[in-house]
């Protein structure tokens, strides 16, 4: 069994909308005062506090006459919310991600869990507690058939779309066993190379988009702070972007979804993306390209099906690497597209890239070397 979460697009009513403005804004507050007792306890007193300690703190936020709207939501998505701070609290120790930071209106998309005990689902009608309709959803994609969802998540983003992500635990679907093997190269020309020579274009979303995003937050400048005019404005951007993202994601499902379908091994590099983008010549090329979404795509949906993704060290030099002779050539720069060995064969550097990581992937397989953990 694998936890799958099924995401659907629906349409509040006027009632549900408010009664999910007041979650929202709650679930907001929770979680910024337990963030700023947890700073005040280990500045003061040098110790740290758990999950337990601010869930007895949340209980007394709801009893106090100044926080008594604290009562008015759901339980739930209060509780998830200071559970989601000790998620993040964890991950921080842990090394993985940054301190926790305080959540900010307008700077955030809206979001509220609610576990098992704070919703209904009966016969594709889904009701959230403290809340009389059930959802307005849009099934735009079937919903496995007797699941049990354990957790829903409705959130609203910054285009004031409301959607709602239903997790459910989904029997394995491995995949029939494929021959194939493929070592993937990005790059922002192309936006994937195959060792099979294919080369997949980057469609380049933004850059269809792009004047009429710049008109829309020139737009924006110019409105006043705090004016309905600058809100409407910015509006207007928000959906400009969500729009490109959208396209993006979708292209890059599609792409995934096809090689997870048609190779039983995928090879990827390890790349560091988030030094990468550190480079102000190529940031906004390599963040539209969107490669960690496709290597996070790739490995939850060979989980999925029975696949393998490997991943090679970011430092093995497949571009300058001869995939004939094993020749490696010295300097190799960014504008060189193709290259000529000592052995005379004729190489484009996506297309020999692509097949040294391959064949790189492969030694991992085989004996394990030079192979780095798999995110988490």
């Amino acid at each position: 069994m694998v936890k799958r979460a099924y995401r659907y697009r629906f349409y509040p009513t006027p009632g549900q909308r408010e009664n999910l403005a007041k979650t929202f804004g709650c679930v907001r507050y929770v979680y910024n005062r337990a963030l700023a007792e947890r700073h005040r306890v280990w500045s003061q007193e040098q110790r740290r506090i758990g999950h337990a300690e601010t869930d007895l703190m949340l209980t007394g936020w709801k009893r106090d006459p100044d926080t008594l709207w604290l009562a008015e939501p759901s339980k739930g998505p209060l509780q998830a919310a200071l559970r989601n701070l000790q998620t993040a609290y964890v991950n921080f120790w842990g090394k993985r991600a940054g301190h926790p930071t305080f959540k900010r209106k307008g700077k955030t998309n809206d979001a509220a869990t609610y576990f098992r005990n704070c919703f209904t689902f009966r016969d594709g009608r889904l009701r959230l507690a403290k809340q009389a309709a059930p959802l307005r959803i849009v099934w735009s994609r079937p919903f496995p058939d007797g699941a049990v969802p354990s957790r829903v998540t409705v959130s609203r983003n910054s285009r004031g779309q409301y959607h709602v992500s239903i997790l459910v635990d989904c029997p394995t679907e491995a995949l029939p066993a494929a021959d194939g093997q493929v070592g993937v190269d990005v790059g922002i020309t192309s936006l994937v190379t195959l060792s099979t020579g294919e080369k997949i274009a980057n469609p380049r979303h933004a850059r269809t988009d792009r004047v009429r995003l710049v008109r829309a937050q020139r737009e924006l400048s110019r409105k006043k702070k705090g004016s309905a005019n600058r809100a409407k404005a910015r509006l207007k951007v928000a959906r400009i972007h969500g729009r490109i993202a959208d396209r993006r994601r979708d292209h890059l499902h599609k792409l995934s979804t096809r090689l997870v379908r048609e190779n039983q091994t995928i090879v990827v590099e390890d790349l560091t993306v988030r030094n990468m983008v550190r480079n102000h010549s190529l940031a906004r090329a390599i963040s539209e390209a969107g490669w960690r979404d496709l290597r996070t795509m790739l490995e939850y949906k060979a989980g999925w099906y029975g696949r393998d993704v490997v991943a090679v060290d970011r430092w093995y030099p497949s571009s300058k690497t001869c995939s004939s002779c094993g020749t490696l050539v010295e300097k190799l720069p960014l504008n060189i597209r193709e290259w000529v060995c000592a052995c005379g064969a004729v190489h484009d550097r996506d297309v020999n890239a692509a097949r040294n990581v391959l064949a790189a992937g492969l030694a991992v397989i085989a004996c394990g070397d030079g192979v780095r953990p798999p995110r988490s």
